[in-house]
């Protein structure tokens, strides 16, 4: 009897089919082939000519693939086991992944999110083909936002809108969007889709319930029947310039004849040197280049400012190079929020800055995971309860440890000390961490955790929620030899047990750990201790 295998989608995956199966990614229509893929990379163009940019393939562990062949059909769940559709595989394909890199992001920098997520995963196969629903994917927020480009243009073509302007954000809204957006309507005679992403988008970024919010409250400020709020379910890539291409293909499915874009449209920020990922244009430009093409026309977003003088918002680029301004980046916005300082009503509407400051509490109050790492024997213990007792004695907060023994009893007692089970191990404990931290808390964590991915899933699980910092204990192998107690390493170096980090399994040594401690006793564990809490203070999560 043939067996048909089931794949739980992630939750970018799950965003790719919601935009296959709607028409939000026409011309696409399925997960994409290798021919597709290897013609994306290098001309931007699916087999059948038309413009792509972005590659959407179905990414998998290799042992998922094990005995699937070209021709079976897969089932799709989502991550309660419930069917959302199927697939017929056309493609089967292990990628080049710095090749993808370098030809999407023009670049392998990690720093950057696109690049991380394709040389972090564990997903190494591709899978293309086309994709059936079986069952529409359920949204219980917001629904009558959620609508199809079908359902979006049916809408424009009720409300007689003959020219609509498509404004991307995955940021909250504040009076400057609104003069900027007001002043293009006006120019165009046109009318104005207000669509956030509320798919995936950058971490760190503002959670789309709260950005929705502020929406609704923003789209109160333009003329009755001028404007229209819809979501877009886009799992972002944050790919700069070919993205800005992408999201201009998408809004014209939703019926758009334009489309504002921002200088370094949905760009990552900068590399790791500090500079820009992207120049300025290079979004604009792409853009402007294609959109003959794409049948939508760019409009470069203008910098708006505030002139007291005026009581009013400017146009950066028109005014007298001495004319006195006003203006907030959104670094200085999310300083602001940290630290519970006045957001002025010139900058934002209250009901928004309200909304913002509700979902953004000062960073004394965000939860947090500090996270240590390092060989057994290395003293992680010993510090991470000696900084709970410190911790409990000045900071009033609820604090949990989550110890590797601890953990390894009460949470992981069935798991074994192979790789993919120490892996499993470790991102248990980061996603307990992530839900102390999301709720307020403090988690201490202090597993050895010996490898980069395991670390960095766990930073990037966490740091949605609230604050991680990595503690590297870098007390050297002998040290840790000489204060082993149980006699494991002597049993790891006689090979009756297998698998033992340092001596038969590798220690991946953080490469950027926030704080590295040496505990090999030359300093006392007190004065470790007392180092790690002023960093803690430092970095605003602790006020004394």
């Amino acid at each position: 009897m043939l067996t048909i295998k089931n794949w739980t989608l992630t939750d970018r995956q799950i965003c790719d089919c919601e935009m296959i199966l709607d028409g939000s990614f026409y011309p696409l229509d399925s997960f994409m082939t290798m021919e597709d893929y290897d013609l994306v990379l290098e001309k931007m163009r699916l087999r059948n000519g038309e413009l792509f940019p972005i590659p959407i393939v179905l990414d998998v562990d290799e042992d998922f693939t094990q005995g699937l062949k070209i021709g079976d059909q897969i089932i799709l769940c989502n991550k309660e086991g419930f069917k959302v559709c199927s697939m017929n595989i056309e493609s089967i394909w292990k990628p080049d992944f710095q090749r993808e890199a370098i030809a999407i992001y023009n670049t392998d920098d990690l720093t950057h999110p696109g690049v991380n997520y394709l040389l972090q995963s564990d997903c190494k196969v591709y899978l293309g083909g086309k994709i059936k629903s079986i069952a529409k994917n359920v949204h219980y927020d917001y629904e009558k936002y959620r609508m199809s480009p079908k359902e979006v243009k049916s809408k424009i073509d009720r409300l007689g809108w003959k020219k609509v302007i498509a404004f991307q954000t995955r940021n909250p809204l504040h009076r400057a969007h609104v003069e900027m957006t007001l002043r293009s309507m006006n120019e165009l005679d046109a009318n104005l889709l207000l669509h956030p992403v509320v798919g995936l988008t950058k971490v760190g970024d503002i959670d789309y319930y709260t950005r929705v919010r502020c929406y609704e409250h923003i789209i109160k400020k333009y003329p009755k029947n001028s404007a229209l709020l819809a979501l877009l379910p886009l799992a972002m890539r944050m790919g700069g310039p070919r993205e800005a291409l992408l999201h201009s293909i998408i809004r014209k499915n939703y019926g758009c004849s334009h489309i504002i874009i921002g200088r370094d449209h949905a760009g990552p920020g900068t590399n790791i040197d500090g500079d820009p990922f992207y120049g300025p244009y290079e979004a604009q430009d792409l853009v402007k280049k294609f959109e003959a093409e794409i049948g939508i026309k760019m409009i470069p977003f203008q910098f708006m400012v505030y002139v007291r003088e005026y009581n009013s918002y400017q146009e950066l680029e028109s005014l007298n190079p001495e004319t006195k301004y006003e203006t907030i980046s959104g670094t200085e916005l999310r300083k602001r929020l940290d630290t519970g300082s006045d957001i002025p009503k010139w900058f934002s509407y209250p009901e928004v800055t309200s909304e913002l400051i509700k979902s953004r509490p000062p960073t004394d109050k965000k939860g947090l995971t500090i996270f240590f790492t390092g060989l057994s024997g290395s003293g992680k213990s010993t510090l991470a309860n000696g900084l709970l007792i410190k911790l409990l004695e000045k900071s009033g907060r609820a604090i949990t440890l989550l110890d590797g023994d601890i953990v390894r009893t009460h949470l992981s007692s069935e798991l074994g000390f192979s790789k993919e089970h120490r892996s499993l191990n470790v991102r248990r404990i980061g996603f307990v961490a992530s839900e102390i931290t999301k709720h307020g808390g403090i988690a201490i964590c202090a597993p050895i955790a010996p490898y980069q991915n395991d670390r960095a899933f766990n930073r990037e699980l966490i740091s949605e929620y609230g604050g991680f910092i990595e503690v590297f204990v870098s007390t050297n192998l002998e040290k840790c030899e000489e204060r082993d107690a149980k006699g494991l390493y002597q049993l790891a170096r006689t090979g009756k047990l297998k698998n033992f980090t340092g001596i038969s399994d590798p220690y991946e040594v953080p490469k950027n750990p926030d704080i590295k401690i040496n505990s090999d006793g030359r300093e006392t564990p007190v004065v470790l201790i007392d180092r790690i809490i002023k960093k803690i203070i430092d970095l605003g999560f602790l006020r004394i």
